[in-house]
């Protein structure tokens, strides 16, 4: 009975620490996820305020109001795009 027993408990102890590594693996997984998640998300938002932020300095300096704004902020847009799938596809190439 005690061999049983003691089996019983061995098997016991085994399965926790394998389930144990099993929510370590997918809590860092998450981690990863949300890390690069709000990498992406800032450099979207970086790319279109610096661009903004240029064809306003522009716009002030011309006193051409709104037209340098609108032209930066779209270069801007279509950067952090470009940016975006970028990173993304490194970081895809670097999951396989």
């Amino acid at each position: 009975m005690t061999n049983l027993d003691d089996l019983k408990t061995r098997l016991k102890i085994a399965k926790s620490k394998l389930q144990k590594k099993a929510l370590e693996k997918d809590d860092k997984k998450k981690g990863v996820f949300l890390g690069n998640a709000f990498k992406l998300g800032s450099e979207l938002v970086a790319a279109v305020a610096v661009g903004t932020i240029i064809g306003f300095i522009l716009d002030n300096w011309f006193d051409t109001k709104p037209i340098l704004i609108i032209i930066f902020f779209l270069f801007g847009a279509a950067a952090g795009i470009t940016n975006v799938f970028r990173a993304a596809k490194r970081m895809q190439e670097q999951e396989d």
